[in-house]
């Protein structure tokens, strides 16, 4: 099967109520236990690369292991850039192969953001390429994502007609209270999502897919194995995963999930360091750190997507 565009996945999923995962890769182990768990619930799925992976892994590296993917899982399967800051990385992912890029122009003005949009929109679609958009901004680091708390906006339901009608988008972006990274909240603080913003940009795009980023929900099953054997994340606290699920039963199409990924990884690959200090062979603790994530995945799209069985 060869790569798709999210088209018909958002399609589905908006009149199924339920979310694909886009699932950020970064190199061939976390690829292998995405798309093993994707392809043995039969789940469609969206695989995305962030800036910092472009830049860890090379471009061509990461297409090929996507690519091996396919020939290994016989299920849809998206290749995404995630926040292409700029007209220049979303047209060398769109010449390199990718279905679908993300150009965030959230950081800008609602002008300037519309008209960089459009531009990348008007590329992609000559090239049978989809586009997402983004309006508002989400706080947290993430690659090169990096957004303070004071600086974080929700999303204006007002603007998004005008911003869809006039870029031409096929998917949006919004800030309804997620955040980047695995440190989304303080301790004492109650998770919350604005429903309402949803539910608003819902009704006035009706039947328009929407996206989540920063959705993770840092599993305390790895934050606890991480903090057992010699790591630090006190205090690390996502996105509850029934919010997820109610998000991906509305206009939610599409749900970001990176952090726990890294989270699982590096779960096993603290617990086989720490358990067996002689260990030095890269496959006996990326093979534990690879089924953590397949684990977490198989998960995420059962109980948290729904995307099971919508391949």
């Amino acid at each position: 099967m060869a790569l798709v565009t999210t088209t018909e996945m958002f399609k589905k999923a908006y009149d199924g109520h339920y979310a694909i995962g886009a699932f950020n890769v970064n190199n061939m182990e976390i690829v292998q236990g995405i798309t093993e768990a994707a392809g043995e619930l039969n789940s469609p799925l969206i695989l995305q690369v962030s800036a910092g992976a472009r830049k860890y892994a090379n471009h061509t590296y990461l297409v090929k292991l996507v690519e091996a993917a396919l020939i290994e899982n016989d299920i849809p399967i998206a290749l995404h850039l995630d926040h292409g800051a700029d007209f220049e990385i979303c047209k060398a992912c769109i010449d390199g192969g990718f279905t679908s890029v993300m150009i965030d122009g959230s950081h800008h003005s609602f002008e300037d953001n519309i008209a960089l949009t459009k531009k990348v929109v008007e590329y992609a679609h000559s090239k049978g390429v989809v586009v997402e958009g983004e309006l508002g901004q989400l706080a947290g680091i993430e690659d090169d994502v990096k957004v303070s708390a004071e600086d974080a906006k929700y999303t204006h339901p007002d603007e998004v007609e005008e911003f869809v009608s006039r870029t031409g988008v096929d998917s949006l972006a919004i800030a309804i209270g997620t955040s980047h990274g695995a440190f989304k909240f303080k301790p004492g603080q109650k998770p919350q999502l604005r429903f309402d913003i949803l539910d608003e940009v819902s009704r006035r795009l009706p039947e328009f897919p929407i996206v989540l980023h920063g959705a993770s929900s840092v599993s305390q099953e790895y934050v606890k194995i991480i903090q057992e054997h010699g790591g630090n994340l006190k205090d690390a606290i996502g996105i509850p995963e029934e919010m997820l699920r109610q998000a991906a039963r509305s206009a939610v199409c599409k749900i970001n999930i990176d952090s726990d990924l890294r989270l699982a990884m590096t779960a096993g690959i603290r617990q086989v360091m720490w358990e067996n200090p002689a260990a030095f062979d890269p496959r006996e603790y990326l093979k534990v750190g690879r089924a953590n994530v397949k684990a977490i995945v198989a998960h995420k799209i059962k109980n948290v997507l729904g995307s099971d069985g919508k391949a």
